[in-house]
């Protein structure tokens, strides 16, 4: 093994400690009415992140550098290219000069099938379906969710008050994103901060996922800093959670996807106000 590498089994909750921090320290002049002066500002770490499985490179995404066994577990599972958790066999974390591998060993028949689809690709900021290369691919089938417990609407909104004091990186810079995992009190149990917001959702997804059935997401709730587009909706479903609740407004097609799917969709939560835009009998509210 590398020095700089370290390697974790699949469901190992220790976290990875990397040389390259998740925020910077950046020179600027700042220019306001009696004129500019120098300040030194926090910026947002933005590093390329490959995903590799079984020696072969899948993706490489731009990403903020942590918690990314998290991130690797729950793109793999989000994307379909796994199942289950334990049919990944082990993680390797390995800084190079020019970004972060994180190298996986996955079971040889996802592994098969992974490699007939298309492979070194590589995804914006916070790439939102990422290693499919055709309209099928993109659009998935939909999964019905089955019937469980409903949380309130005032447990949404505690978990959104509480999300601020989880917020490390985006308290200094004001410019990353967060997911969240809440139980159905609304305690926020699990947040990740990510310059993407899928990557943000993939890391909570992957979290829960190591958790080892110790935190399901059918359990809870998922709450995104961000507005709720198709592939967030998409991967709450793959994830088992009943419910997604974002701050901004949804997409059309995320709103197709949630209703067919069974999912409870809340946007434009701010405050007091928020709007469900599907299957509303899955959350409980004042009237």
């Amino acid at each position: 093994m590398r020095p700089n590498s370290t390697r974790l089994a699949a469901r190992d909750l220790v976290a990875v400690t990397l040389s390259r921090p998740p925020l910077a320290r950046v020179a600027a002049r700042r220019y306001q009415a009696a004129g500019g002066a120098p300040v030194v500002e926090a910026v947002a770490a933005e590093v390329p992140v490959a995903l590799v499985y079984n020696g072969v490179s899948h993706v490489v995404m731009m990403a903020t550098p942590q918690d990314l066994e998290d991130f690797a577990l729950g793109f793999s599972l989000s994307e379909g290219i796994l199942r289950r958790p334990g049919e990944l066999a082990e993680t390797e974390v390995v800084e190079e000069r020019q970004g972060i591998e994180v190298r996986m060993i996955v079971d040889r028949r996802r592994f098969d099938l992974l490699a007939s689809r298309r492979r070194n690709l590589a995804g914006r900021t916070g790439c939102g379906i990422c290693g499919v290369d055709s309209l099928a691919a993109a659009l998935r089938p939909v999964t019905p969710l089955p019937p469980g417990p409903a949380p309130s609407l005032a447990a949404v909104r505690l978990a959104l008050a509480a999300l601020p004091m989880g917020q490390a990186i985006n308290s200094q810079t004001r410019s990353i994103h967060a997911a969240a995992w809440a139980d159905l009190e609304g305690r926020v149990q699990l947040l990740r901060e990510d310059v993407g917001r899928h990557n943000a959702l993939d890391k909570v997804i992957g979290a829960l996922a190591r958790a080892g059935g110790r935190r399901r997401a059918e359990d809870g709730f998922l709450l995104v800093t961000s507005r709720a587009s198709y592939e967030m909706v998409q991967k709450a479903t793959v994830a088992g959670a009943r419910l997604l609740a974002a701050v901004s407004r949804p997409t059309g097609l995320a709103v197709r996807l949630a209703e067919a799917s069974g999912l409870t969709l809340v946007a434009l939560l701010r405050g007091r106000t928020a709007n469900v835009y599907a299957h509303p009998e899955g959350i409980t509210g004042p009237d």
